[in-house]
Parts: C-alpha cells; sequence; structure tokens
C-alpha cells in the first residue's frame, strides 16, 4: 500500500447516522483508504465543568459547557455497528478514535485495522497502556506534544509489548485552523530521525497543500478532516474540506506519489525519449559546402533536429575538409 490516506470525519455528522452515512459515501468516492470516527462516552472525558476551546467557542458560541456540546455529538456503540457495516459495503477501511475504555473495548471487538491515539492522550500512561494490550499497529498523532513526550509515549507503547514497526507516528498541531506558520512541517523529519519510525502528518490547516507536501517530505499517513459543509454547526466544519475538496487532495497525494516513486538517479525517462531528438540540436551547414573545403565557424552552425552529429563535438569539426558538397541545413557527416 502507498500513502494511506485517513478521511477524518471526527464527529461532524453532528450526531446524525443519516450523516455519518453521508461522510462515508464522501470518503469512499474521494479514492481514501479510511474514514475515521471518534467513539467517546462523553460522562467518562469530560467534566460538566469543562471549559470549550477557543476555536470551539468561536464556532459553536459560549452559550453550553465543553460537556454540553460533545454529548450532542456523541453516537452509540449501535450506531457505530451499523457505521462500520455501511463502510464495509461502500469499500472503504473504517476506523475510530476511542477516547475512553469501554469505547476502546467495543472498537477492539471490531477488530480494527489499527488504533489511533488521538493528541491529547499522549500524555495519558493508563491509556497508552490499554490500547497496546490489544497487541494491534497503533498510529499516534503528537499534537500539542515536544519530542520528549513523544519519546516517553513511544517507549511506553513498547514497554507494553508492541514491536517498534508496529507504531507510527503522525506530526500534528492542535489548533484549528493551524495557522501556516506554526505547522512546523519539518518537525515530522525530526520525529522521524529521532525515533527512526514510520511517519505521517495530521493536518488542521485550511486547504490542501500542506498534506500534499507532507507526502513529499516522505509521510507515509495522511489524515485531513473533511465535513459535508463547512457552513454547518459543529466545533470542526470551519478547518475541514468540503467533498470536493477531499477529492482534490487525494488525487494531489496520489500524483506525488507517481512523482516521487522513481530511481531517484537523473537518466532519461521513458516518456522524454521520443523528443530527445526534436529538442536537441546538431552540427549543420550554414552555407553551401563545396567537397574539400575547409569546415570553419564561418560555414557552419547549430540547429534541430538532433539527428546528427552532436554539437558536442564541435572542435573535433572544426578544420575538417568536406568529404562531399554540403547543402544550407544538412546535416554534417564525419
Amino acid at each position: 500500500m502507498g500513502v494511506i490516506i485517513i478521511a477524518e470525519a471526527g464527529v461532524n455528522h453532528n450526531g446524525s447516522l443519516e450523516n455519518a452515512k453521508k461522510l462515508v459515501d464522501v470518503a469512499a468516492a474521494a479514492g481514501a483508504n479510511f474514514v475515521k470516527f471518534q467513539t467517546f462516552k462523553t460522562e467518562l472525558n469530560l467534566t460538566k465543568k469543562a471549559k470549550k476551546a477557543g476555536y470551539q467557542e468561536k464556532s459553536t458560541g459560549t452559550g453550553e459547557s465543553q460537556y454540553e456540546m460533545v454529548k450532542k455529538l456523541e453516537l452509540s456503540f449501535e450506531n457505530f455497528t451499523e457505521i462500520k457495516r455501511y463502510c464495509d459495503a461502500q469499500g472503504i477501511g473504517f476506523l475510530s478514535t476511542g477516547f475512553d475504555f469501554p469505547s476502546l473495548e467495543f472498537l477492539e471487538s471490531m477488530e480494527p485495522t489499527f488504533y489511533k491515539i488521538p493528541s491529547g492522550e499522549i500524555t495519558n500512561l493508563p491509556y497508552l497502556r490499554k490500547v497496546a494490550s490489544f497487541g494491534r499497529d497503533v498510529i499516534m498523532s503528537t499534537g500539542m506534544a515536544d519530542i520528549k513526550e513523544i519519546k516517553k509515549a513511544f517507549e511506553i507503547l513498547q514497554g507494553e509489548g508492541l514491536k517498534k514497526d508496529q507504531i507510527s507516528i503522525v506530526h500534528c498541531n492542535t489548533e484549528y485552523p493551524t495557522p501556516m506558520e506554526d505547522v512546523n512541517l519539518k518537525a515530522m523529519l525530526h520525529i522521524k530521525n529521532e525515533l527512526n519510525t514510520h511517519v505521517g502528518y495530521s493536518d488542521h490547516t485550511l486547504g490542501i497543500e500542506v498534506p500534499v507536501a507532507a507526502v513529499a517530505l516522505g509521510a507515509k499517513i495522511i489524515e485531513k478532516h473533511f465535513t459535508l459543509d463547512k457552513n454547518m454547526q459543529g466545533p470542526d466544519h470551519g478547518a475541514s474540506l468540503e467533498p470536493h475538496e477531499l477529492k482534490e487532495m487525494v488525487a494531489a497525494i496520489r500524483n506525488i506519489e507517481k512523482a516521487i516513486s522513481g530511481s531517484g538517479i537523473k537518466e532519461l525517462s521513458n516518456s522524454e525519449r521520443k523528443n530527445k531528438d526534436v529538442a536537441r540540436k546538431s552540427i549543420v551547414a550554414s552555407t553551401f559546402i563545396k567537397k574539400g573545403e575547409k569546415l570553419t565557424e564561418n560555414n557552419l552552425t547549430v540547429k534541430r533536429p538532433g539527428t546528427g552529429l552532436s554539437p558536442m563535438r564541435w572542435d573535433d569539426v572544426l578544420g575538417l575538409v568536406a568529404a562531399r558538397d554540403f547543402s544550407e541545413d544538412d546535416l554534417i557527416e564525419l
């Protein structure tokens, strides 16, 4: 498999199973490998007094607590069983981030391809141990974390039995939308150099150029939020891609994959081989040259096509005697 593209539906279904299925349709049509949701029990993750983040207040107002906002975005385990069946029918992989132990155990019953550890849980020791206990491959987001915290979580997962090559680390910035000046995309390479493991990028910027650039830099996993409509009410819609944008991102990533998949050796490619003789030049007669006449800069020039003597032989030709008559524009032959 090439770059794994995860279309992050998250909670952009707004608590609606119907919307969730529509998001599955969009992700499948765009060509993503997986569509990912968020599975949680609100009361196990938030105190009733927890405040909203600034971006959440901006998008949903200040009239309710974070608990009240999140509760409205919660889908049941039964809903996710139906969503998984729908994903199977649409030919796209189902994923969901579990935020609490019951949710993780429910997801384990669905035999996930891998677990996605969200940025907010990277310093949650019991959570890391629980995820590792399943023995499945893990993708860990690193928003808000420094390299020391990332290394610590990486060590914990391995200490609980996961092999190094089972763990992929994705660079991430937890701001919605992320300002371009805070992307720090080269940090992905820092993580790769420090941990010597698979790396990727989870994007919260506006647009598609940064995840595409991440692939060019070596990302093996790309995660990007998407929505049915950016104008929908909810915390994440404004920083998400609309359906046509998601499709454009997937297509761009696949093109970049092809562009960087060559040998890495500068050599003549198959597609340009046919243009070589057309675009290059040969040594030709600039005027009539009589047999026996000396070849000089006054009666020679360089023109297309490149089917004759290469201009790199210019010095070899000067001073020679014409073996036959040459008309203007005739290719010079030795």
